[in-house]
């Protein structure tokens, strides 16, 4: 694969100009610059997310016109991506085989065949996890592989990895370069996008550096230097990468001891003394990270003591920890320590907005005094301190935090691998300004994956293995050989035994079948509708009569129907509030025909009212997906539209069941096997609706679209057609429902279905449908449904006045978003163990 004479200019920036790069067959190609060259629009061109405004992609003797991820993927090209675009509500299976399920001969998705690949891949990667299992419950490393494991399944003929091994620890880098040495051996072509000069130079057969949009220079990676390849990059000498300086530290600023938090570190000692910086060495899931959390105050420790300049502290939470001069820069720098959409001076001002306040309002001159001196003294590279800080290069960025947490003036400062994914001028640039502060005397904290830097920052090395500190060094005495046997544990007396039993002690047991139960929304629901069903039949035997059940029951088909179209709206991470609306509008239309031509077949007034349907569910989707307008915004408008449309229809006026013919009413009374063909349409319609989400292509990639919006986009999958499908058959369903209950309840009039949206919502709600997006199942639809309805029956046989249902429908919908958000965090914290 060929990109020649490459330019591409966004507005009035130009960030290619003349790049012309070739990918060999059995060769790895390094792209190197620094963030902001123009690496990643290549990868994008390549990946077929841009196209050049001049120049060509060429494979082969052919010219490409690439029209997306998809096309790209089509002619044999993966990417991987530096942050994983993958879908945490879809099993680790899916997610590999996201863009190309395999299918049965009947069509269906092959579920037995994809898990299959998926652990053959999953072992290749040295990755020992259930392909089963939510790629939501895996840790940022194994998430990192799972994209791996994703390119590699396309079997593809071009691999393009960019920035594959910022969150892989040092044994997953290695059997990474082993995976890439197999399909350079297959005859693969891979470019190979890092920061980390030493894993380029490892990898890489030639390397291609830019600098300002432009290539500099091609060259085989045996034939430069590091130092030369990273003065092609800077334009410049860099000077030493890891600063010389005096050390002579003072008191203890930090004192740890025997610092433990259940599943996650025990018995822990340091110390870190003012004018110091100490290194945290350890593999991903060492506990490094989840000490320096529990230290900033995210968590609270289960036993030992914490001490700062001598004083006992305990921080009970983040503002706690940054009154008493703690500031923690995270490893996840895009998720929690930026907000992209706010400014430079904004996001620098955060932790201390409070000094920048008067009397309620913040002052852009005390943000400036509080602030401007740090930003200048980290060179920031912006258009100013207006310029959102999502418009910044990964290490500008990077100087922003660090800045924001200068401004607390702290004491003491945990750095999360402060140099994950910015390139080797930045990553100069910070090394300098981190030790500038130690010099002060400020009392750093500093974990990092990367040896080179830990071991080139540090005055004193503390290695965590399996929760608790396995060893320490001096500086002379840390060395990568004594550091990464300490890590791993490889050559202590019984250690490969000592390890093993460990890691079987850490896996997690299969758990019970009455465990997955419990932990499941339709148990806690079931239960909950026994608790209500059993007393109430006892004190209320008219609750088990045949007659209050069958309305209970048609009352859910009607009801369920409706949710069904929400589910799918809710699956996209959408809503539809306009349902109620499109009922009582096709209900209206569909009784009034009837009315006016009675000789019709019944099958013209209910083909009518799914027409009316199905156009208000295309304009609620064309307005959302293409017109880009939140959904809770553009339905709430046509919930009025609509109801208007309709009461200017009835003008105050009812068909009343009288003045429709009998066979209008009876074909839906009408109970074949004893059973109402309501019921029957709302079996069909979920049987079908299961179908179609668990077991086809578009089904499938429905979930993807809402639970990652973003990364389905980035391989292809046409996440708006997904939006515009949803809300079409949306507003079908509503149409159906509209033309059933016209003929079910006889009498109709401008007020049909007013205010049903609320229990629509509620019904999915509390069946378990996420409002996030990307998880639901139909049966959880149907049992919150009934659910629901079982409530509303109650109160109505226990004479609650009906004007306190939409209240209770209110409570609820806030109860059981409460409930799941409160899994959501028991599950990222069984994640985070």
């Amino acid at each position: 694969m060929e990109l020649l004479d490459a330019a591409k200019v966004f507005g009035s920036t130009t960030v290619l100009d003349g790049v012309s790069l070739s990918l060999r067959r059995g060769e790895v190609l390094g792209l190197l610059g620094e963030n902001g060259a123009g690496k990643s629009t290549c990868v994008k061109i390549l990946a077929g997310v841009h196209r050049p405004d001049r120049g060509v992609v060429r494979m082969g003797d052919r010219d490409l016109v690439l029209h997306g991820p998809a096309d790209a993927r089509r002619h044999g090209v993966a990417v991987v991506h530096q942050h994983p675009g993958l879908f945490g509500d879809l099993s680790i299976a899916e997610n590999i085989h996201t863009g190309r399920l395999p299918r049965t001969r009947t069509g269906a998705v092959d579920f037995r065949l994809m898990r299959e690949e998926a652990a053959r891949w999953l072992a290749v990667l040295g990755l020992d996890r259930d392909p089963g299992l939510p790629v939501s419950e895996l840790s940022t490393s194994e998430q990192q592989l799972v994209e791996i494991a994703r390119a590699l399944a396309g079997e593809a003929e071009v691999l393009i990895l960019d920035e594959p091994t910022a969150a892989l620890s040092a044994a997953e880098v290695a059997t990474l370069e082993g995976v890439i040495h197999r399909l350079r051996e297959r005859g693969v072509a891979m470019m190979f996008v890092g920061h980390r000069m030493e894993e380029i130079f490892r990898i890489c057969d030639r390397l291609a550096v830019l600098r300002d949009g432009r290539l500099l220079k091609t060259v085989r990676s045996r034939d430069i230097t590091q130092r030369d390849a990273v003065a092609l990059m800077v334009g410049r000498e860099l000077t030493d990468l890891y600063p010389e300086r005096e050390v002579t530290p003072g008191d203890a600023v930090l004192q740890v001891n025997g610092l433990s938090r259940k599943g996650e570190f025990e018995d822990v000692d340091l110390t870190v003394r003012a004018g110091e910086i100490v290194g945290l060495a350890g593999l991903v899931g060492s506990g490094r990270t989840e000490l320096a959390r529990v230290l900033f105050g995210v968590r609270r420790p289960d036993s030992g003591e914490i001490r700062l300049n001598g004083e006992p502290v305990a921080p009970r939470s983040v503002a706690d920890a940054l009154s008493r001069g703690i500031a923690y820069v995270s490893e996840d720098r895009r998720g929690q320590s930026v907000i992209e959409e706010f400014s430079v001076l904004e996001n620098a001002t955060l932790p201390v907005i409070d000094k920048a306040t008067r009397f309620g309002l913040v002052l852009r001159r005390a943000q400036l005094a509080l602030v401007s001196g740090a930003l200048e003294r980290m060179k920031l590279r912006s258009a100013g301190y207006d310029q959102p800080v999502g418009a910044l290069s990964g290490g500008n960025q990077q100087k922003v935090v660090l800045a924001k947490w200068l401004a607390v003036q702290p004491r003491l400062l945990i750095l999360d691998e402060p140099t994950q994914g910015i390139d080797i001028g930045a990553k100069a640039e910070v090394h300098r300004i981190v030790n500038s502060l130690a010099e002060k005397g400020m009392a750093i904290l500093l974990i990092s994956s990367d040896l080179p830097e830990l071991l080139g920052m540090s005055d004193r090395v503390l290695v965590m293995r399996h929760g608790s500190v396995a060893a320490e060094f001096d500086r002379d005495q840390a060395t990568p050989y004594a550091v990464g046997l300490a890590a791993t544990g490889v050559g202590e007396e019984g250690a490969p035994e000592a390890r093993k039993a460990s890691a079987e002690a850490d896996r997690p047991s299969g758990r019970s079948l009455w465990a997955r139960l419990r932990s499941r929304r339709e148990t806690g629901l079931l239960m909950a509708l026994l608790a209500l069903v059993l007393p109430l039949s006892l004190l209320n035997p008219q609750f088990l009569s045949l007659g209050n059940l069958s309305d209970l029951t048609i009352s859910a088909a009607l009801l369920g129907t409706v949710a069904l179209g929400q589910l799918l709206v809710m699956l996209t991470r959408n809503i539809d509030l306009s349902v109620s609306s499109v009922i009582g509008l096709t209900a209206f239309a569909s009784a009034s025909l009837i009315k006016d031509h009675p000789g019709l077949p019944i099958v013209v007034p209910v083909l009518l009212a799914c027409a009316i349907g199905l156009v208000c569910g295309v304009f609620n989707g064309l307005v959302v997906s293409y017109g880009q307008v939140p959904s809770i915004v553009a339905t709430l408008g046509t919930l009025a539209l609509f109801r208007g449309i309709d009461a200017m229809m009835s003008a105050g006026k009812q068909v009343a069941a009288g003045e429709v013919p009998d066979a209008w009413l009876a074909w839906t009374a009408a109970k074949p096997l004893g059973v109402s063909v309501l019921i029957w349409i709302s079996l069909a319609l979920f049987a079908a609706a299961g179908f179609a989400l668990g077991r086809t292509r578009q089904g499938r990639e429905l979930y993807a679209s809402g639970s990652n919006p973003a990364g389905a986009r980035q391989i292809g999958i046409p996440v708006d057609r997904h939006v515009l499908a949803a809300f079409t058959v949306s507003g079908l369903l509503a149409g159906l429902v509209g033309a059933l209950w016209a003929s079910h309840y006889g009498t109709v009039d401008g007020q049909a279905a007013y205010g049903l949206e609320l229990t629509v919502i509620a019904s999915v709600v509390v069946g378990g449908v996420a409002l996030r997006g990307g998880s639901g199942t139909v049966q959880q639809v149907a049992l919150g449904t009934f659910t629901l309805l079982v409530i509303e029956n109650v109160l109505t046989l226990v004479r609650v006045d009906s004007r306190y249902l939409q209240a209770v429908f209110g409570a609820v919908i806030l109860v059981a978003v409460s409930f799941d958000a409160a899994l959501a965090r028991r599950r990222s914290h069984r994640r985070a163990v």
